[in-house]
């Protein structure tokens, strides 16, 4: 049996409403021992969900703050077990007196996620649902609010389920021939096996496919800004960002090492990456600054090519060029943008090259020009969910991986009936891929991973 767990549930902040919640056995009878109903009577008397209005106290007994409270009783509450919850003001001194008083009544301080963790370990969540909540709680587009709120739903779970369903059928139908003989049970033919092993990998393939998509919305896409020294790259990230982060001066190299922000671009979050300027440089510093500009580019999955256009009658293209091609070695999407734009050069242009194909934005960090146009084509580069697919999607590595297992069992079984296998050395793949499905959903996941998952949430969720 668990034991009784308590947590400020809000910011450690001044603010209006803090809350302080409870879960566990014994969690009614340890809020009564700190709060008095105005109008008397107990919560473990109250109906569920019914706020009642009193008096917090303090280990000693001492009033410190006049408050709601509700209660929950499991298994229909968050968590599945007994909760409650006080709702008080704001002050960081009052939650942390309240905290105090319910560790006296009985109750340990919760770790991160216990709260939501309990609620996976007592079926009230499957694993993308938990995984759900800290991706809510992190959102910081419209897009990644929607996802996770759509995967809290439940949109990927019945989506895995649908294909989990169906390989439950296969095994039963299978079984039932072979444990019943006697009775009037059609066998399994090769096309209808084979029929229902392609369904399971469409079904998976479709499902992988929204990983790119799925982990960009949540986790953001890694952005890397690169050019020749002096560019304009750490003038683009501060204009982007709205505020001065890199250092910029017109002495080339002053950006010796990778800067990394987070910045919101119209729909699409970007994990902005200021690199050292790439050229070949004496510099043992800056050389090394170079190598990590290289190794954050091939961690990139979008680059900022940036082209100066003060020079006079263009820039240098052969440098240009091939800044273009070992960018392109790199990463599949790459937007060219033309820098400084305030300040463009007489007879400027991008020339009509192979290279003319990429997006090309004119930018200004100075005035703000171009930062609109930059924003839209990133977005084409990043298309939003379809409607109705709001939380269908993978987002992230262990969903993957989980998926990726789960398609190359269903496609070994394929095979081996291709080849003539016979039908339960056939389903021993299918066995693998139910199993990887359930890793997925966590019908079977294993400790380690579970303790992964909830180490990033924080404490009271």
């Amino acid at each position: 049996m668990s034991d009784l767990i308590a947590a400020i549930s809000t910011a450690p902040v001044p603010a209006a409403i803090g809350i302080l919640r409870l879960s566990g056995p014994g969690a009614l009878e340890a809020v009564d021992r700190v709060f008095r109903a105005v109008r008397g009577g107990t919560m473990a008397a109250a109906p569920d969900r019914k706020l009642v209005y009193g008096t917090l106290l303090d280990r000693q007994g001492r009033p410190i703050d006049q408050v709601l409270a509700t209660v929950s009783r499991g298994p229909n509450s968050y968590t599945g077990e007994d909760t409650a919850e006080l709702q008080c003001h704001g002050s960081p001194m009052v939650l942390t007196l309240g905290l105090e008083a319910l560790c006296a009544a009985g109750a340990r301080p919760a770790g991160p996620g216990e709260f939501t963790r309990r609620a996976f370990l007592n079926g009230r969540l499957d694993l993308p649902q938990a995984e759900a909540v800290g991706d809510l709680l992190e959102a910081r587009t419209d897009a990644a609010v929607r996802t996770a709120a759509g995967q809290l739903g439940g949109a990927l779970s019945r989506r895995v389920e649908a294909v989990y369903d169906g390989l439950v059928d296969l095994m039963a139908h299978f079984h039932a021939v072979l444990d019943y003989p006697d009775e009037d049970i059609d066998p399994f033919r090769a096309s209808e096996l084979g029929a229902a092993l392609a369904a399971a990998a469409n079904g998976l393939s479709a499902l992988l496919e929204t990983y790119d998509r799925g982990k960009y919305l949540v986790q953001g896409v890694p952005c890397a800004i690169v050019g020749a020294p002096n560019a304009g790259k750490s003038s683009l990230l501060n204009a982007l960002l709205g505020y001065e982060r890199a250092i910029v001066t017109p002495i080339p190299g002053t950006t010796r090492d990778t800067v990394e922000e987070t910045v919101r671009l119209g729909d699409v979050l970007l994990r902005l990456i200021d690199t050292a300027g790439l050229r070949e440089t004496d510099d043992p510093v800056e050389r090394l600054g170079v190598e990590r500009s290289r190794a954050a580019l091939a961690g990139a999955e979008l680059a900022l090519v940036l082209i100066d256009t003060t020079q006079e009658g263009g820039a240098d293209w052969p440098a240009a060029r091939e800044l273009l091609r070992e960018t392109m070695e790199w990463t599949g999407r790459v937007v060219v943008v033309l820098s400084k734009a305030d300040r463009k050069g007489d007879g400027w242009g991008f020339p009509p090259a192979e290279e003319a194909a990429l997006p090309v934005v004119e930018v200004s960090a100075v005035t703000g020009e171009g930062l609109d146009e930059l924003a839209a084509v990133i977005g084409g580069l990043f298309p939003q969910a379809p409607a109705g697919e709001a939380g269908a999607v993978l987002t992230n590595a262990r969903q993957a991986e989980a998926a990726r297992r789960a398609l190359e069992s269903v496609r070994a079984a394929a095979e081996g009936l291709a080849l003539g296998i016979t039908p339960d050395a056939v389903l021993t793949d299918v066995e693998g891929a139910m199993a990887s499905l359930g890793e997925l959903t966590g019908r079977s996941v294993r400790e380690d991973v579970v303790e992964r998952i909830f180490a990033r949430f924080c404490v009271g969720k």
